[in-house]
């Protein structure tokens, strides 16, 4: 492989132009593809199989109309006081509009529940006084008829004692057919009149009924008690995946354009998410501080670009290429996101890597193509091999069955290889075609210097080294302390900016209407047989009563009911937000009591149950995914380092690393820490798969610094040093550039952490504060410190081990030896 990068980065070198008009129509291929494949991006995630998913399949085959995503609007007046019946009349002209656009099915505006609700309760008062009147005749016409029955027996006893003295009771057979006529006939109206009283037993049950669950349901409003605040809801004909941006764009952008004299409008952040742009304020943030850490590592201002050109166009390609594929396969809004914030770092630091490599053969007078492809034999050669590491751990995404997680790992694995690829090509160019302008202006004039002898190094003492073992672990293992607590989650539109409609919405709707009504519930009790249509009513009230019989329920409601009777829908709303640990318990309680009497099944869906069972499948994923990229990465450790302890010491640093830098995103997005700093103003559960990212993320990048680092201490020690002088080497030939390595991926992450985009918020934090301590903590304090410890132990590895394992110069140093130096003088 050396060899090939050799060859490769001089054939780069010698066609610059070539090379970076290739690599421009590839991106210009990319951006074309996107532009003419892309597809949606979904802010919203679901995983196949859980019982949120099949409930929902459920309810879309049985209630298409109900399949639609729906986006809620918040009318408020200005002055608090109610609405005016103008305004009334133009925000339900305003939202007639909005019906009339393509894709949106039925708009519901805040005083339709209302108004039905009212119907409901005059119909009942209606149905109550035509009972009572009909109750009232009923009464009459029975005092009527027992009157005639008690004159007809009356006139049958005295016709029974003519007949006992009578020579001849036939003769009174014509009377006895009178009376006995006449009894048939009250007999048919006491029937007639019986079954009146039923029907109005009935119908005061089915009265009983409807009104129990017209209160069961008054916790559902969408006007406010003040009558100052109006909660409409948009009801689209295509689910949140399918519903193409156009259409949430065209709504969102009517809505902008409603001018109503005393009336505020927002909107909810289905329809405010906006991920068309992945670079913000803070992005570019981060963007100038590793600009600046460059700047100072390289001393010349072209240098600097190099990386940050390379870099930008491996992002461009890697993310436009991927985004192509977005109308094929189902993308989350968070995925491109990933792309950028890895392609940025890693694209970064390749470069720098291979840069700051040909600078110093440059410097003591290589011929400058033979440096640049030296460079790329050497330092090309570890960074498609630290670039392997993360790409292993991207991909191996896909082994935790979950398709959004998949493709998120699969599209950031493109990114790092893509930007693999350009560093080993295009930096290979680019610095052929600034040549000696890869120095600052002072540094020209000493190219071809012998290069300056370095102090010898020296092992740390031994106290240094348990302190360096000591202090980091204890300090590693308090801030990973919140970790324990760790709650999983999506946020809700309290996580969103301020000053954002979504926010405004959610805690409009939270303040006037309850916090529950942001993430209502989807209750579904299925029966074994059909229920018969008379006793259909009283099935929904007696479900509706369990229903809020339960802890944090504040209005639950029949929604639908298939034609066959057995599929019975109900919305419920909680007490509390969907994020919130009230809800989840509530979810928990209401799939316990699946199944009840009569083996009628309980199914829950809605926002929280997603929530709760992509995090249940999240958490279960974790640890086959930690024993399998922690498995294959410390199996090519072990042939790179030829050493069973270095990749050990390398696996249980990152483990500290990783769970330190959870216990921080917990104690800053859970827990609120820090919260002004970082935009938290309401702590909530984590993002439920940023630990699986951080996790694979942060393991290849771990690697990467342990390949840079372990890598100088194996080659002094197979050189001839001994094993502690050996650590001092390679921490001394190492440090400087995985510290500004280190920097700068910090500072892009840390640019993410205060992205615009809330998703990407906690990625971004964990990831900059793991590489931050996984570099300066565990890497260049605690990781030397237990090999100094170690000694010689740290390099055993036993013989027919040896024998098996193939032997991988990612150093290139059989490459060094073919290209030496010109007058460099090896420290000692």
């Amino acid at each position: 492989m050396a060899h090939f990068l050799y060859r490769l980065g001089r054939r780069s070198a010698r066609y610059p132009w070539r090379v970076l008009g290739a690599w421009l129509a590839v991106l210009l291929l990319a951006g074309a593809g996107y532009l003419v494949a892309g597809g949606n991006l979904a802010t919203t995630f679901s995983i196949p199989g859980t019982a949120t998913d099949r409930v929902t399949s459920q309810l879309e085959y049985q209630f298409p109309d109900l399949a639609g995503m729906n986006a809620s609007v918040v009318f408020t007046t200005d002055d608090g006081q109610p609405f005016t019946d103008t305004q009334r009349q133009e925000i339900v002209a305003e939202l007639d509009t909005i019906e009339s656009i393509d894709g949106v099915a039925q708009v519901i505006s805040p005083w339709f529940t209302g108004s039905e609700r009212d119907k409901q309760a005059q119909a009942l008062e209606r149905g109550t006084d035509q009972l009572v009147e009909a109750e009232a005749e009923l009464d009459q016409a029975q005092a009527q008829l027992d009157e005639a029955l008690s004159e007809l027996r009356a006139e049958q006893r005295a016709l029974n004692r003519q007949i006992s003295r009578a020579d001849d009771p036939d003769a009174f057979a014509d009377r006895q057919a009178q009376l006995d006529q006449t009894a048939a006939a009250l007999q048919a109206q006491q029937k007639t009149l019986d079954q009146g009283k039923q029907s109005i037993t009935q119908g005061k049950q089915e009265i009983a009924l409807g009104t129990q669950l017209l209160e069961y349901s008054a916790g559902i409003t969408s006007i406010s008690e003040d009558r100052a605040t109006g909660l409409a809801t948009i009801l689209f004909d295509q689910s949140m995946t399918d519903l193409p941006q156009e259409v949430k764009n065209d709504v969102a952008q009517a809505l902008e354009q409603i001018d109503i004299d005393g009336v505020t409008v927002d909107y909810s952040v289905e329809l405010a998410s906006d991920v068309s742009g992945l670079i913000g304020p803070g992005e570019v943030a981060g963007l100038m501080v590793a600009a600046a850490v460059l700047l100072i590592t390289l001393t010349s201002l072209l240098a600097t670009i190099l990386p940050l050109i390379s870099s930008l166009i491996g992002v461009g390609i890697g993310v436009a290429g991927s985004m192509a594929f977005s109308g094929l396969v189902d993308m989350t809004s968070v995925t491109p996101a990933l792309g950028v914030m890895l392609g940025l770092a890693v694209g970064i630091d390749y470069a720098l890597f291979i840069i700051n490599r040909h600078r110093r053969q440059y410097h003591v007078g290589m011929d400058l193509h033979e440096s640049i492809g030296l460079a790329n034999g050497t330092a090309g050669n570890a960074v498609v091999f630290a670039g392997s590491t993360v790409i292993v751990a991207l991909l191996a995404l896909n082994l935790t069955g979950i398709p959004f997680l998949g493709v998120m790992g699969s599209v950031g694995a493109v990114c790092v290889a893509v930007a693999v690829v350009v560093a080993i090509t295009m930096i290979p160019a680019l610095l052929s075609l600034i040549g000696p302008r890869v120095f600052g202006r002072k540094a020209r004039t000493s190219i071809g210097a012998e290069e300056r002898r370095e102090k010898p190094v020296r092992p740390m003492p031994a106290w240094q080294a348990v302190l360096s073992i000591v202090i980091p672990v204890a300090a590693l293992l308090i801030l990973a302390i919140p970790a324990a607590s760790m709650r999983l989650g999506l946020p809700d539109g309290s996580a969103q900016p301020q000053d954002s409609t979504a926010y405004r919405t959610y805690a409009t709707v939270a303040e006037e209407f309850g916090a529950g009504q942001n993430g209502p519930l989807v209750v579904v009790a299925r029966t074994p047989q059909p229920v018969p249509e008379d006793d259909a009513l009283m099935f929904q009230a007696d479900i509706a009563e369990l229903l809020m019989a339960q802890d944090d329920v504040v209005a639950a409601a029949p929604i639908a009911v298939n034609d066959s009777r057995y599929y019975f829908v109900f919305q419920v709303i909680p007490r509390d937000g969907p994020a919130s640990e009230s809800t989840e318990q509530l979810v928990n309680d209401l799939r316990a009591m699946s199944p009840l009497p009569g083996a009628v099944q309980f199914d829950v869906a809605g926002q929280a149950t997603g929530n709760i069972d992509i995090s249940s499948k999240l958490s279960d994923a974790l640890p086959v995914y930690l024993a399998v990229v922690v498995g294959l990465t410390l199996i090519l450790l072990t042939i790179v380092f030829r050493s069973l302890l270095v990749p050990l010491i390398a696996g249980a640093g990152f483990i500290l690393s990783f769970l330190a830098a959870m216990g921080a995103v917990v104690a800053v997005f859970q827990w609120g820490w820090l919260g002004a700093v970082f935009g938290v103003h309401q702590p909530g559960p984590v993002l439920n798969f940023v630990p699986i990212i951080v996790l694979g993320v942060l393991f290849g990048l771990a690697m990467d610094y342990q390949l840079f680092i372990g890598s100088g201490m194996r080659e002094a020690h197979a050189h001839g040093a001994p094993a502690r002088l050996a650590v001092a080497a390679g921490v001394r030939g190492g440090r400087k550039v995985v510290i500004a390595a280190a920097v700068i991926m910090t500072s892009v992450f840390a640019g993410f952490a205060f992205s615009h985009l809330v998703l990407v918020r906690p990625i971004g934090f964990g990831l900059a504060i793991g590489v931050l301590i996984d570099a300066f903590v565990v890497r260049l304090v605690l990781m030397p410190a237990v090999m100094h410890v170690a000694g010689n132990a740290a390099w055993w590895l036993p013989g027919w081990l040896d024998r098996l394992l193939p032997n991988v110069d990612i150093e290139g140093t059989a490459l060094e030896r073919e290209h030496p130096l010109p007058g460099l003088h090896e420290a000692t």
